[in-house]
């Protein structure tokens, strides 16, 4: 006869850096939920910034405890990858040796602590796997390659060894399949677990001012050159347009070395597109001045392509305003093209296309953010991202109980 368990659980999370980012949201959210149903939770990383991290996690609704913040991040800009396994390793041996045992443990990221926690064999593992880091990595050189190799083979095969496994959309459960081959063939599927944005934080907008948004982390890989591109070839094709701007927002940390270089590269192609004067940078905005931009722009500019998931779009349609992505990755599952927004191809010319549309018909804005909101509201509150995660955790948990 099955042991009946409370359902009330110790939960630990652990997370690399607990800093302003869409994978940092994804667990504070996930930390604010399930404290919500009566879990006791505690969130582990190896560095928190209390001047430069989310509210929450300085409210006391979780407790936060950093280790290893004194580790290096990279080696002469380089070894980011062993530099990241090594910190998680510390952070999870600090949990293992100066803390009693978790029902879950929740890791984020980086899966090479998986086979440390599991020495608790009364701890079960949760894995949340935002895309493949063997994909974002480069591969480039023969060195690399080299230098790669162990790593992504590491990646797999610890990922397996999680209890369970899920993911931030459709997009990413495909691409996991394609490439850990020898997890799907062992019948490893994940499960998706959509983040999710709080609806509440979000108010009615004031009257929209001429003004376009593009919020992301001021990295390569988001692709802010097309937001500002598009927003110059708007310019050159409506010459009346005088009072229109295009503010560029997002994560800055003056550690990372691409933060500054690529901040530079958008502020020196601003002046090569000659609209220097009509793009404003903001780094490392506040939660509360992140809503007041939303609040007060035309519309939400997203132009990572293949993102996994991208959490600034549904912030945007929590906040009532529509968004132009690109049409790949997890902006295809979460905006409705014609509806919410518009997916274009990542092309200067297909995104000022779309731009132009919201200054030629001044209630796009107002139509398209209705409905926005309602569609984000149906199917990505926090609320429901909590009850689902709150479940798989329950599951889990009881398995060991079987």
């Amino acid at each position: 006869m099955e042991r009946r368990r409370s359902s009330k659980m110790n939960i630990a999370i652990i997370h690399p850096d607990l800093g302003i980012g869409g994978a940092e949201r994804l667990i504070v959210d996930a930390a604010v939920e399930l404290s919500s149903h009566g879990h006791k939770v505690n969130v582990f990383t190896a560095h928190h910034d209390k001047s430069r991290c989310f509210e929450e996690t300085l409210s006391g609704i979780f407790q936060v405890t950093e280790y290893g913040s004194f580790l290096p991040r990279h080696i002469f800009y380089r070894l980011h990858a062993v530099c990241a396994y090594i910190r998680c390793l510390f952070v999870a041996l600090c949990v293992l040796l100066g803390w009693p045992s978790f029902d879950v443990i929740l890791v984020d990221q980086v899966s090479v602590v998986i086979p440390l926690l599991k020495l608790r064999r009364s701890t079960k593992v949760v894995f949340y796997c935002h895309f493949p880091d063997l994909l974002l990595a480069e591969h480039t050189t023969a060195l690399r390659r080299m230098y790669r190799k162990p790593i992504d083979i590491i990646e797999e095969r610890t990922t397996g060894m999680a209890d369970m496994i899920l993911v931030n959309s459709n997009f990413t459960a495909s691409t996991f399949a394609n490439t850990f081959k020898h997890l799907h063939a062992r019948g490893i599927r994940p499960a998706v677990l959509f983040p999710a944005v709080n609806v509440d934080q979000f108010k009615k907008p004031h009257a929209c001012k001429s003004n376009f948004l593009s919020i992301n982390r001021f990295e390569r890989k988001k692709n802010i050159d097309l937001a500002i591109s598009a927003f110059a070839l708007l310019l050159k094709h409506n010459e009346k347009l005088g009072d229109v701007t295009l503010t560029v927002a997002g994560g800055y940390d003056e550690r990372l070395r691409e933060n500054v270089m690529y901040l530079e590269e958008l502020r020196s192609l601003a002046e090569k597109e000659g609209v220097s004067n009509r793009v404003n940078f903001v780094t490392s905005c506040s939660t509360a001045e992140r809503n007041e931009l939303l609040s007060n722009c035309l519309c939400v500019l997203y132009t990572p392509t293949v993102e996994h998931f991208g959490i600034v779009p549904l912030e945007a349609m929590a906040a009532y305003k529509p968004v132009i992505a690109c049409n790949s990755g997890g902006p295809v599952e979460t905006v409705k093209t014609g509806v919410t927004g518009y997916l274009c191809n990542p092309t200067p010319e297909d995104f000022s296309s779309a731009m132009a549309r919201f200054i030629e018909n001044p209630d796009l804005t107002k139509t398209m953010g209705t409905e926005a909101r309602k569609h984000v509201v149906g199917f990505f509150s926090t609320k429901a991202f909590g009850q689902r995660l709150n479940q798989f955790l329950i599951d889990v948990s009881a398995q060991k109980e079987d």
